[in-house]
């Protein structure tokens, strides 16, 4: 039976994948809805079983039908679902496009190093630690890759575009702000990337089958798949073509056997076969062999930070230049993590820092965190009051989550989720330092947490009514002193609901036949 097709089908499905997940990351302008998101992402695997664990509603199950078609058919999610395996591919074609003769070979596997990457890394979740998995994860660290490395440049490549259409009075493209770019955050992408890229160039899917823990654990259930492919010794005519395209490197020419837990079903080897040798046959059961906290300072300078927009801030702030540099280091107890992830400790926990929500946050408030939850949580979204602030009705990063660290909140359920509370420090305040007039941070603040009130003379002085406070870092991200705030937010370790603040009322009594006798 001629299955040479399954390569073709293959292809397109990985390709189509691949482009989803890039229009995902890469929507600049946050046109796409939170519904086509999740229904892209849906299929990802470890971020199924995490918002599997969290929410047991049937939007969650991907992962049970990644794990049912491996059952049927082996690793087919490596092969046209996982997108790092399609960049991997896509170095592999490059590798043989630039050499003709380039040719893989059989490896032996490399077991020791598979099962001990993949039991380290179960190993660490059952500890409640998910930094392995942030780490290691493909999904993951693809959407690291496309959020931290191809966005910024998309946008800068908008925003080159737009100037130039404009100085001919072109204005079918608009400039699009880049908040903040941290060099660290782009860092491990860009390192990750270049290994990945560099073994499938050499070696195929080497990362696949060593490193990779779906791709380990996968394979192992793929020791007891339904249908495998095998090869038909008596018709193989043991040209050896198929273990020469296998990029897996899986095939063994001498014996004519398939290492299925390693084969990722690109289907090369059905394509190139003269003699059809290679098919799905029925697994025979007959034949089962048993199977073998936190520190406050950051190490790393943010003076990495640079910004690329060519528009002006979203956030229109008072036009204020303190003249002193502020004495008072912020204290923060926590960083401040997303509406809707309920605590910091849930959000550590199912977090695979795939920065979806990054991408998605229209005000870019969510950036990627170096060691303000600890190192072991690296690159988790926190909320940089520094870079932006959370719009007050926006609930985008919950809508996305794919893991549901950030539990799905509505609009009018987000308004009263206190992340974080305000902190205001008089001694940094230039209304206390300079006696000059400021109030931008009660200007910016919606729900009024945040007033002004009588101080020296004319002046007024902020004061907090912290019970009225979300956290939401519009008062922090107003704040005009440098290098320390006079208002910041210190984030809570679980989030609190806050008080709406009663509308006040004027007991002023008019006599409107006194005020308007005509």
């Amino acid at each position: 039976m001629k299955l040479a097709y399954l390569r073709k089908i293959r292809i397109v499905v990985s390709l189509l994948f691949l482009l989803l997940i890039a229009i995902v990351f890469l929507d600049i302008t946050n046109i796409l809805p939170s519904s086509l998101i999740s229904s892209i992402t849906f299929l990802q695997f470890i971020p199924s079983v995490l918002k599997f664990s969290n929410l047991l509603v049937p939007t969650s199950i991907g992962f049970i039908i990644v794990l049912v078609l491996t059952l049927l058919f082996g690793r087919v999610y490596c092969s046209s679902i996982c997108p790092l395996g399609t960049l991997q591919d896509l170095s592999s074609y490059s590798a043989k496009k630039i050499n003709k003769k380039k040719k893989f070979s059989y490896t032996k596997e490399y077991s020791w190093l598979r099962y001990a990457a993949l039991a380290i890394v179960l190993i660490s979740i059952l500890f409640g630690n998910l930094f392995l998995v942030n780490l290691l994860d493909p999904y993951s660290n693809t959407g690291r890759i496309f959020a931290q490395l191809f966005n910024p440049l998309l946008t800068l490549l908008n925003n080159l575009s737009a100037f130039t259409l404009e100085k001919f009075n072109i204005y079918l493209i608009y400039p699009i702000e880049i908040k903040a770019f941290y060099l660290i955050s782009a860092l491990f992408p860009l390192i990750f990337l270049t290994i990945v890229l560099y073994l499938s160039y050499k070696r195929g899917r080497l990362y696949c089958n060593t490193i990779c823990p779906v791709g380990t654990l996968l394979g192992l259930i793929s020791k007891f798949t339904i249908f495998k492919l095998k090869i038909d010794k008596a018709s193989c005519e043991g040209c050896g073509v198929c273990a020469r395209v296998c990029k897996a490197e899986c095939i063994e020419k001498s014996t004519k056997e398939i290492d299925f837990s390693r084969c990722v079903a690109c289907y090369n080897c059905l394509d190139v076969c003269p003699s059809d040798s290679i098919n799905y046959q029925l697994l025979n059961l007959n034949n089962i062999q048993p199977g073998s906290d936190d520190s406050r300072r950051k190490f790393i300078s943010r003076s990495s930070v640079f910004f690329i927009g060519l528009t002006t801030s979203a956030l229109s702030q008072i036009k204020i230049i303190p003249k002193k540099e502020s004495k008072i280091a912020e204290k923060k107890n926590s960083s401040v993590s997303p509406p809707g992830s309920k605590t910091i400790e849930h959000f550590n926990n199912n977090c695979t820092a795939c920065h979806l929500c990054i991408t998605a946050c229209p005000t870019k408030v969510l950036q990627p965190s170096i060691t303000e939850y600890g190192i072991f949580n690296i690159f988790q979204p926190f909320m940089d009051y520094k870079t932006s602030y959370c719009n007050y009705d926006c609930v985008a990063c919950s809508e996305v989550c794919p893991t549901s660290a950030i539990f799905p909140v509505t609009g009018a359920q987000k308004k009263n989720v206190q992340i974080g509370k305000a902190i205001f420090v008089k001694e940094n305040c230039i209304v206390e330092t300079e006696n000059t007039a400021c109030g931008a941070c009660s200007e910016h603040c919606p729900t009024k947490a945040v007033m002004m009130v009588d101080y020296k003379g004319n002046l007024k002085i902020p004061e907090v009514t912290n019970k009225y406070c979300v956290g939401c870092g519009a008062c922090e991200h107003a704040c005009p002193t440098k290098p320390y705030k006079a208002i910041y937010v210190d984030g809570n370790l679980v989030h609190q609901t806050a008080e709406k603040k009663p509308t006040e009322k004027l007991d002023q009594k008019i006599d409107y036949k006194e005020e308007f006798p005509f």
